[in-house]
């Protein structure tokens, strides 16, 4: 038996963002995943293991190693691995590399989604944030939106103006007036309070939530939930386990509801050209599973 070990750059190379959005749709079109994840502690070192199996697709474990220490000893401090088993035979097909997989994976989900909520030809699209999915984002929805001019906000003006002139982009300095611009918002940020307020939120934008990820984290306050058509990419990675829906939903701000459908429905994905629409980004190993899957069919000689 032989065994694919495919490495970042390597895999890159091979890649389009659309020709993911496709697997991914063609991904939930499938039997729904199983998924599981898992957390082993050295304090302050962490073992996370994400696993999924979907029917006709086959099964993914994903696995990091987060070593905080290790920037001091200028070393990264996340590494990890894909393994890609057979869904006929349980046999180990590939090893894939962890970046590449969480790359593509997070982006082309919020790809995903804009695809199918956003209003067609936007002029100007927002990313607050400055880190590397800010960038990732940049590349990916330039890649279906390339008409669209790319405007950049960050809490480090600086370091933000840096940041949008290496991506093309322009930087604001006032997020609300950013805000005021774009027809597409996507936030990639490390927020636990709210940086986004619904009072700013204008008719007919659509917004990709990406980096609240915890119980404790979000990036929009109540208000833009409440105003919004709200979707998700999966409610069984979102409703419970982030802080985005969990704590409004906790508090009555928004009811179950109101989070009107998910990537296995996209059927439900509609919006009046006013409509104001939310997509949030739970990343769940599902997406995982379907990138890595689209990674091998890709990379494989032709």
């Amino acid at each position: 038996m032989s065994i694919t070990i495919i490495g970042y750059e390597d895999g890159e190379a091979a890649l389009t963002w659309s020709g993911l959005t496709d697997a991914l749709a063609k991904g939930h079109a499938l039997p729904k995943a199983e998924i599981s994840d898992t957390f082993l502690y050295r304090d302050p070192d962490t073992l996370l293991s994400r696993s999924a199996w979907i029917d006709g697709l086959g099964v993914a474990v994903k696995s990091a190693t987060i070593f905080p220490g290790n920037k001091a000893k200028g070393q990264p401090a996340v590494n990890g691995s894909v393994s890609m088993f057979s869904d006929e035979n349980g046999e180990l097909e590939a090893l894939v590399d962890f970046h590449l997989v969480t790359k593509w994976k997070t982006a082309g989900d919020s790809l995903y989604a804009a695809k199918l909520l956003a209003n067609p030809n936007p002029e100007t699209i927002l990313i607050v944030g400055t880190g590397t999915v800010a960038g990732n984002m940049i590349d990916a929805y330039r890649s279906a939106f390339p008409d669209a001019r790319y405007i950049v906000w960050g809490r480090n003006r600086d370091y933000s103006a840096e940041f949008a002139k290496a991506h093309g982009a322009t930087s604001v300095t006032d997020l609300a007036d950013g805000i005021q611009q774009a027809q597409i918002i996507c936030t990639a940020t490390m927020a636990t309070d709210p940086v986004l307020k619904g009072e700013w939120l204008q008719p007919g934008q659509h917004l990709d939530l990406i980096g609240a990820y915890r119980p404790d984290m979000r990036e929009v306050d109540d208000e833009a939930l409440q105003r919004a058509r709200i979707f998700v990419d999966s409610f069984e990675t979102t409703l419970d386990h982030i802080g985005e829906l969990k704590i409004p939903l906790a508090s009555g701000a928004i009811s179950r509801g109101d989070i009107l459908g998910d990537f296995y429905d996209p059927s439900v994905f509609k919006r009046a050209p006013d409509d104001i629409t939310i997509c949030k980004n739970g990343g769940g190993a599902h997406l995982d599973l379907m990138t890595c899957r689209y990674i091998i069919d890709q990379w494989k000689p032709k």
